[in-house]
């Protein structure tokens, strides 16, 4: 076996495995660094360690691949926060950090405390490297606890404050790559005949089912599947935040959204089904309406890739274990014939109709300031066929979830699992991903405050995202119960939700990106356009109006 350092080692294994990208922030493995670039891995510096871990998150969801994002010991708890999100929405993260030695620990060092527990809630593994000769054995591990199963993070601690002594460490070692855990899934189970055979059955018998499609069936790429199965019995298809795209949003099945953030079309439909069949969904609060959604009593079927999932928040659930879209071929085979439930997908049909109807109005105002329902249906006629839409959490989930569509096959959407500010940073390590294809960030001016600073980021390193922020000068979501907090009280309310008026597009010109500033309906698509020609990034500044807020829930 070769003799090389530690550096040499961790850098050709990432690059065996397919990383092309690493995200950090000083100083961590600076060797391995030197090393990479060497080898042609991007080594993208960050203004914090919590945008890496949002940067890393947007790839590894974009590309369906492992990513890597890397701090010192004294950012491990910055970088740690950053994976939250990244654990809730099942993206398959490298985190490395590293940590003063034994001698300096308990003994007040500086900038040290034992941060390895916080890593614990947002990882699925999480290693502390002693030695140069774990690190075969840990590194390859770490690939595939991150790809297998649920997809989440995993965290290597390694030795030294910046990770120096592995990197300087020399052993005899051999890159070895198991090339199945270079992607997400990395495996593919396929399901028990007896599970299927229930399943169908109960699907065949259904006079009112209905699909509830997740991340999970995103991930296992079950589209074709999912519509085939829906075209064949004709089933609606509702999805939750994270499993927008799988069918396409005008679809005659589709109903939308379902949960707390919806079309409330779609909580109606779920609600007066008696099957319902949800397909790599984790039948959480937000996607059932705080397990409202489907009512007591409603058969449920659940096709998971985790045992553990099948069944957890609906016990006597009828269970397939296996990849969706294995899974959903065998299925397809066992109900080759047409079941007529036309009745059904044409009442539910109706409440499709009856919502579009009802936001028509809204979504095709001139008025200034500008109506957020006007600014998604003006990006959804200006999004190119390959686009990637990255929207961040609260309003901004519902109004990117609800109203921009995604139509085309090769069109993508990822959104926040909860973080607000993840967005932005989120786009730029998807645009690493895919280089490609154009990536649109969705987000409002309260969430894109947070890494702002990352606009100098994608100057710097030429990652040329367009970045549409719904610019209202208020943290919508925030209004309505700060509101209904102060009651009959008089006082200052508009202090906890409202900014002052900003530019942003004059912002991000004095950053060196382009800046459009946007106060006309009319002028929402060509300044989309604009940008996303321009190959380099962009900022879309967008003055709407602040007190629109979604309709509510069915």
């Amino acid at each position: 076996m070769p003799k090389m350092t530690g550096a040499q080692y961790i850098a050709a294994t990432l690059e065996a495995y397919g990383i092309t990208h690493v995200f950090y922030v000083e100083a961590i493995l600076r060797r391995t660094l030197v090393e990479m670039e060497k080898l042609g891995i991007k080594r993208i510096l960050a203004h914090s360690e919590k945008a890496a871990a949002y940067m890393a998150d947007g790839f590894a969801r974009a590309g369906l691949r492992p990513a890597v994002c890397m701090a010192q010991s004294v950012g491990a708890a910055n970088l740690a926060a950053g994976l939250q999100d990244a654990r809730l929405g099942h993206a398959p993260i490298l985190a490395f950090t590293g940590r003063k030695p034994p001698l300096f620990q308990y003994r007040n060092a500086y900038q040290e405390i034992l941060h390895n527990t916080m890593f614990e809630a947002v990882t699925k593994y999480n290693a502390e490297v002693h030695t140069l000769e774990q690190v075969p054995h840990l590194l390859a591990q770490a690939f595939r606890e991150a790809t297998t199963g649920t997809p989440a993070p995993v965290h290597l601690d390694f030795l030294g404050y910046e990770g120096n002594f592995t990197d300087e460490a020399e052993a005899e070692l051999n890159v070895l790559c198991e090339p199945e855990y270079t992607r997400i899934p990395a495996r593919r189970p396929h399901p028990d005949p007896r599970e299927i055979e229930t399943a169908a059955q109960s699907l065949r018998k259904a006079e009112r089912p209905v699909l509830v499609v997740g991340r999970g069936a995103v991930v296992s790429a079950a589209g074709a599947e999912v519509r085939k199965l829906a075209e064949t019995l004709s089933i609606p298809v509702a999805f939750s935040m994270d499993g927008k795209g799988l069918i396409p949003d005008d679809h005659p099945l589709s109903v939308g959204a379902v949960g707390t953030y919806c079309r409330p079309c779609a909580n109606r439909t779920v609600a007066e089904a008696d099957l319902v069949f949800f397909i790599g969904c984790g039948t959480g609060d937000q996607v059932t309406k705080n397990w409202t959604l489907p009512a007591a009593g409603t058969a449920v079927i659940q096709l998971d890739i985790n045992a553990a999932e099948i069944g957890r928040n609906y016990p006597g659930t009828i269970g397939i274990l296996g990849d969706a879209r294995i899974a959903l071929e065998q299925l397809n085979q066992a109900i080759s014939a047409r079941v007529n439930k036309e009745s059904w997908s044409r009442t539910v049909q109706g409440y499709v109709r009856e919502y579009l109807e009802k936001i028509e109005s809204l979504c095709g105002s001139a008025a200034s300031p500008i109506r957020t329902e006007c600014l998604c249906r003006r990006i959804s006629e200006a999004l190119p066929d390959n686009a990637v839409v990255v929207a961040d959490t609260g309003y901004s989930a519902i109004w990117a979830g609800t109203l921009i569509d995604i139509t085309k096959s090769e069109q993508k959407y990822l959104r926040a699992s909860g973080s607000l500010g993840w967005a932005f940073p989120a786009a730029l390590g998807a645009k690493c991903a895919l280089p490609e294809q154009p990536v649109i960030c969705f987000s409002g001016d309260g969430a894109f405050w947070y890494h702002l600073c990352e606009l100098e980021t994608a100057v710097r390193r030429n990652i040329p995202t367009v970045t549409i922020i719904n610019n209202n000068s208020v943290l919508g979501q925030s209004q309505l119960g700060i509101r209904r907090a102060y009651r009959d009280d008089e006082g200052r309310e508009q202090e906890q939700y409202r900014f002052q008026d900003t530019d942003f597009a004059r912002l991000a010109e004095d950053l060196g990106a382009l800046g459009i500033r946007v106060e006309k309906a009319e002028e929402i698509a060509p300044a989309v356009r604009r940008a996303i020609e321009e190959n380099r990034p962009a900022v879309v500044d967008v003055a709407t109006e602040a007190e629109c807020h979604p309709l509510l829930t069915w």
